[in-house]
């Protein structure tokens, strides 16, 4: 079989989608080394952060790469550039792994929904992105095969906001990568050396937008300034998404723009070491498909204590501190408790890095393969065969 995979999450630096798109891929190659496996994208493909050394051999041999030739017409990625390569290739399934499958279906198709914040927290989107997040997710929803959602929780909101393709939507969810495991803190020291990060500090990973809920996270900060001294640092890591140019312009005109430290984008290697040596991760996040940050925290020994949603509330199962979203006095409580009790960290690090050692990248590829297999079923069964 020869399964085509939308290598665009991996033109642009690495997020979540990106890291999912990749590390998916790799695993499924190597689940199934007699079938042909292909990142597909018009554009050239970046290499993450740190790993500018490593070359296309280091794939599996029977996952390729291809950056696809377009011209005037086939620019037209998702309705003529994507469906003429589908065909001219003879690719059998076509996985769409960032809401988008091709509008013409020369092949079975499977599309990876990771959220639905556009309808459930529009409020938290550009009014450009809901408008055509609205537009187009349901026609998408209507033309996939089948359907993955990392999450029940987000199987259960397609189900509410597009009955039709709950039939066909299974759940996979996702695995944080393997460079994310302990470290001495001694051997953290450089990264956070570099980075300007001082020894004792909290720790808040995502890309910066409002449904992540940074605004809350910053007021909990100033009550625990008041509340205790010293007060370790607050480390913001991620890149600026959209919507927060208010926030950063707040932050630097606060009383806390000496103790809070922006990162910007960080590499693997670097994130890592944060997510080793934070004293607690923070994630109070509004909104969720499903919760790799904190996961990927956990599986690095890290305590966590983030919002009570259903999502995180599902990945998260008992090895971390929840809260009420939105709730800046309750969150700073849980904070100061948890900084205060050596033992109950010791207690959520443990029982974290056992319960994100249960999710893997090779067990996500195995759902993955029998939703394939479901598509082509349903592929042959829609063409009469």
């Amino acid at each position: 079989m020869y399964f085509g995979i939308d290598g665009l999450p991996l033109s642009e630096l690495r997020t979540g989608v990106g890291h999912y798109t990749f590390e998916l891929a790799q695993a499924l190659a190597a689940l199934r080394p007699a079938d042909q496996f292909e990142l597909v994208s018009p554009r050239p493909l970046l290499p993450a952060p740190g790993d500018e050394s490593k070359s296309e051999t280091s794939l599996p041999a029977n996952l390729c790469v291809t950056e696809a030739k377009t011209n005037f017409l086939t620019r037209h990625w998702w309705s003529m550039g994507l469906p003429r390569y589908i065909r001219q290739k003879g690719i059998d399934l076509f996985h769409g792994t960032n809401y988008d499958v091709p509008l013409w279906k020369f092949c079975a198709t499977v599309l990876t929904v990771h959220d639905v914040s556009s309808f459930v927290h529009p409020q938290t989107h550009t009014r450009r992105s809901v408008l055509r997040a609205r537009r187009r997710l349901p026609f998408m929803l209507r033309t996939a095969n089948a359907i993955i959602a990392p999450s029940q929780s987000v199987r259960d909101e397609i189900g509410e906001h597009a009955s039709f393709a709950l039939h066909k939507t299974f759940v996979v969810p996702e695995a944080p990568r393997a460079i994310f495991r302990p470290r001495a803190f001694g051997q953290t020291s450089g990264a956070r050396k570099r980075l300007g990060v001082a020894d004792d500090f909290l720790l808040f990973v995502s890309t910066i937008e409002p449904r992540k809920n940074l605004g809350v996270l910053l007021a909990a900060y100033e009550e625990l300034l008041r509340r205790m001294n010293p007060c370790p640092q607050l480390v913001v890591t991620g890149r600026r998404g959209w919507l927060t140019d208010e926030l950063v312009s707040r932050l630097q005109a606060s009383n806390l723009k000496d103790r809070v430290l922006l990162t910007g984008y960080v590499s693997d290697d670097d994130l890592c070491a944060l997510y080793a040596s934070c004293r607690i991760f923070v994630y109070p996040s509004l909104y969720e498909g499903f919760g790799l940050p904190p996961l990927e925290a956990m599986a690095c020994g890290a305590p966590v204590v983030a919002s009570r949603i259903p999502p995180l509330v599902e990945t998260i199962e008992g090895a971390a501190e929840l809260v009420p979203p939105g709730d800046a006095q309750s969150l700073a409580r849980s904070i100061t408790a948890l900084l205060e009790d050596e033992a109950k960290r010791k207690h959520l690090s443990d029982a974290g890095r056992k319960r994100a050692a249960q999710f893997t990248w090779r067990g996500a590829a195995e759902l993955t393969l029998e939703v394939y297999d479901e598509a082509l079923r349903r592929w042959k069964k829609e063409r009469g065969c």
